[in-house]
Order: C-alpha cells, then sequence, then structure tokens
C-alpha cells in the first residue's frame, strides 16, 4: 500500500469525510509541505479577516484566498461532520449557544476538519475524538 492509499484510508476512519475530501486533503496535505496546521488553513482561505477602519468595524469574515474548490468540499464535510462527528457536532452546540451565527460555526467547523486531517496524516494515527478520551 502506497502512502497516499494510508493516508487516503486514515482520512476516511473520521465522521464526515468522504472519499472526494479524503483524495483532495491527501493531496494538499503531501504536495505542499505544510509544517503548521495555521499554514494549510491559510492556505486553503480559513483564516479570519479584519474588515475595520478608524470610523468603523465591520463583521470579520473568512479570508477565502486560495482554492475554492477544497473550500466548498471542506464546507459539505463540515455540514455532514456537524450530524455525524461527535467532536464537531459539540462544537457547533458550544458555539451556538454562545450566539455565533450557525455560518460562523460552519466556519470554525470547517477549520477543525483541516487541524483533524493535518493532524492525522502528520502523525499517520487514525482518528479518536476527543469526547471518547475523555
Amino acid at each position: 500500500m502506497s502512502g497516499n492509499d494510508k493516508n487516503h484510508e486514515l482520512l476516511l476512519i473520521i465522521n464526515g469525510i468522504g472519499k472526494v475530501i479524503s483524495r483532495e486533503l491527501t493531496y494538499l496535505f503531501l504536495s505542499k509541505n505544510f509544517s503548521t496546521v495555521k499554514q494549510a488553513a491559510a492556505y486553503v482561505g480559513l483564516t479570519p479577516k479584519l474588515n475595520e477602519s478608524s470610523s468603523f468595524k465591520k463583521r470579520t469574515t473568512l479570508s477565502k484566498v486560495g482554492p475554492s474548490r477544497i473550500r466548498t468540499k471542506i464546507f459539505l464535510a463540515a455540514v455532514s461532520a456537524g450530524t455525524y462527528n461527535t467532536d464537531i457536532k459539540a462544537q457547533n452546540e458550544r458555539l451556538l449557544a454562545a450566539g455565533k451565527t450557525k455560518m460562523q460555526a460552519l466556519g470554525a467547523a470547517m477549520r477543525k476538519i483541516i487541524q483533524i486531517c493535518f493532524g492525522v496524516i502528520k502523525n499517520q494515527t487514525t482518528y479518536q475524538s476527543e469526547l471518547e478520551l475523555n
């Protein structure tokens, strides 16, 4: 089994991650050689973009730089993971209870998916839910 196939299989274990996004993220992480998850999130465009000036401050949005094709697939994975992944479901519930909008919670879920997948590929270990570990 090649390294790409092993990474693909490791990502498929994560609830909410399907075949297409698994292949995309495997290729992304191996081709770009990110050293930190912050670099990966910034490349995909999942970092905050401040909209402010001296006299006004608008709502903070996602930067949306980088490939929109990957970001679209991560968005769909975040919607699915919000239903089937216990960690992301708990994060969404916590953010919604804190007064965040549903789209803000989805943006946080997208970044969480990048964090989980990056950690799985970098450490070559299977994903274990944080809630199951406690």
